[in-house]
């Protein structure tokens, strides 16, 4: 398409400019948000799953590149919410939209456009000034024929619900692939101000290092589990110590857990038969969690009941939403 080779190559700031700021995922549960964000990155810094509503919190990924410092916000996907935490979580992304210097709205190359598309669509519409370059996402399942349709869909969408020309751009990529994260980053740091870096050299990530632990928790706890469970998950870090009178060349640091379920039926799910459920979400969290903290772990799960804890505000704040 004109459009994407237009703005998807030799793309440079204006004579040696520094760029600087804000760019956020935007778009249906379960389009690649997090995993193109970690793509970007180089590192994880937000869980993926096949589970729709993966992402609950508003993850800063940071991309240092020579000329710029796009700082990447992985929202929560916009839904039509049924209870208060869904509410919040539009709530939180639509406040992010509102300050950010450019949203990037996926769609995956292997779906249709659909209502969900529509909805967010029609409210990034709301937002006048913001620039809203459009990431066909999952390229790589699809043929080259049916992904050149796709673009033309795209490009027709936009133009119909946002008006005018549409979206600033359109750049295909595939986050598993590699093919044209790099782009992807080119096209989204060149519509950031001019600006000094935001964060220091170096850094991937300003998400405290509790919330990121819990979230890895929440990831092994989400795979293998009925649909209609992973919205009922939360986890909490109680607390993270290292454990006194070890080796110095054999630190070890203690990680108390716990998972919050909203029925016993859900919590004896979590555990399994024998423990072997929860031993399994432990087992892999925890290999995780060492390679994000550089050291052995001791992770000590527990598996509590907070009843209905997605429709009531008093539980969602002692929650962290």
């Amino acid at each position: 398409m004109a459009k994407e080779s237009a703005r998807s190559t030799d793309i440079a700031p204006e004579s040696g400019a520094f760029r600087s700021g804000f760019a956020c995922f935007v778009g249906r549960p379960n389009v690649g948000k997090s995993t193109l964000t970690n793509a970007l990155v180089g590192q994880k810094v937000a869980i993926t799953s096949s589970r729709p509503q993966t992402t609950r919190h508003t993850i800063r990924g940071i991309v240092n590149r020579d000329n710029a410092q796009l700082i990447l916000v992985d929202t929560p996907g916009l839904h039509r919410p049924r209870t208060l935490l869904g509410q919040r979580l539009n709530d939180t992304v639509m406040q992010t939209l509102s300050e950010v210097d450019v949203i990037g709205f996926c769609v995956p190359a292997n779906e249709k456009t659909g209502p969900g598309d529509r909805f967010i669509a029609e409210k990034l519409g709301m937002i006048k000034r913001t620039p809203v370059v459009a990431l066909v996402t999952k390229t790589d399942l699809v043929s080259k024929d049916d992904l050149a349709d796709r673009l033309i869909g795209v490009d027709a969408f936009g133009r119909e619900v946002l008006g005018g020309d549409g979206f600033h751009s359109i750049v295909p990529v595939s986050a598993s692939s590699g093919h044209q994260v790099g782009v992807v980053a080119d096209v989204l740091s060149e519509l950031l101000p001019t600006g000094p870096m935001l964060y220091p050299e170096g850094e991937l990530t300003d998400e405290p290092e509790a919330t990121l632990v819990a979230e890895l928790v929440r990831e092994a706890a989400l795979e293998g589990v009925r649909d209609e469970l992973p919205h009922s998950i939360a986890v909490v870090v109680d607390e993270m110590v290292t454990r006194e009178d070890r080796p110095a060349d054999r630190p070890l640091t203690d990680v108390r857990v716990n998972i919050f379920v909203e029925r016993s039926s859900q919590k004896a799910i979590i555990i399994g038969k024998g423990g072997s459920r929860l031993k399994e979400i432990g087992a892999t969290s925890r290999k995780s969690i060492e390679a994000l903290l550089g050291v052995k772990v001791f992770l000590d799960l527990h598996v509590k009941i907070a009843k209905d804890w997605q429709r009531d505000a008093k539980q969602l704040g002692r929650l962290g939403f």
